[in-house]
């Protein structure tokens, strides 16, 4: 039986750099890579010393998650590392974002990461490890940003109640929660004007993020903050009022 880890959101960012850093894992015989640009997660296997297996497609896809089942159904493995990467996020007020692409970041951030996680359980091997990439976002509600803090929030919640429940199985489900990182997804989210308010609060190295994650996955945490900001906003979230906390963001630029 092969033990693998899978990584969604592979192609680039945190997803990519998660991918480089389990290359060095001795524990996994094969790493499965998914995101949506094949050309990119071909280029990825190239570059790292375990085999991989290409999982192409758009997480939110009915068949791509059918693909995944089959393939955990069929290729006799255990999974020791799942690394939910794929994320969406869009900049501007909930009006002017609309309805297509608000759904669209919940069945990125919420459903399709909620799916993978129920279908991966049954195949987690005694003392693996769920890594689910959050962000700082979940800490508070943010203007400009509504729906996609409120996904990150639902993420660091099911994260830590799924840690609390799969103990006895000695299986650690740790919550990513980094500041910004300048990576396609940032620079995706909106115009300039939203980038730069995005760079007031901090922008974090991948590898930062990314090694701190695992190691705080190893530790059994059921959080991984690497940013002394983040650690900051996540105190100031649990002392201070929400609302008075988005009116000093308003007057910083920060939303």
């Amino acid at each position: 039986m092969k033990t693998i880890a899978i990584v969604t959101g592979a192609s680039s960012g945190l997803g990519r750099e998660f991918v480089k850093q389990l290359d060095s894992d001795d524990k996994l015989d094969e790493i499965w890579i998914c995101a949506r640009r094949k050309e990119l997660l071909q280029n990825l296997s190239y570059e790292i010393n375990i085999p991989t297996k290409i999982i192409a497609g758009d997480v939110t896809d009915q068949s791509w998650l059918k693909n995944l089942s089959y393939y955990l159904e069929n290729d006799q493995v255990q999974i020791h590392t799942l690394v939910n990467s794929a994320g969406l996020g869009k900049t501007g007020s909930f009006a002017s974002i609309g309805l297509e692409d608000n759904a669209y970041m919940i069945e990125v951030n919420i459903l399709a990461l909620t799916k993978i996680c129920s279908v991966c359980l049954p195949y987690m091997m005694s003392q693996g490890r769920i890594l689910n990439v959050a962000s700082v976002a979940a800490f508070l509600p943010q203007a400009n940003f509504a729906v996609y803090a409120a996904t990150k929030a639902y993420v660091l919640s099911l994260s830590r109640a799924m840690n609390q429940e799969l103990k006895d199985k000695m299986i650690t489900v740790t919550a990513v929660c980094p500041n910004p990182v300048e990576t396609e997804f940032f620079l995706n989210t909106g115009g300039k004007s939203q980038y730069d308010s995005l760079k007031n609060i901090g922008l974090e190295e991948v590898e930062t993020v990314v090694s701190v994650a695992l190691k705080k996955s190893e530790q059994k945490k059921d959080i991984s903050i690497s940013s002394l900001i983040a650690k900051s906003i996540q105190l100031i979230s649990r002392i201070m009022p929400h609302p008075f906390i988005l009116k000093i963001s308003e007057f910083l630029g920060i939303s």
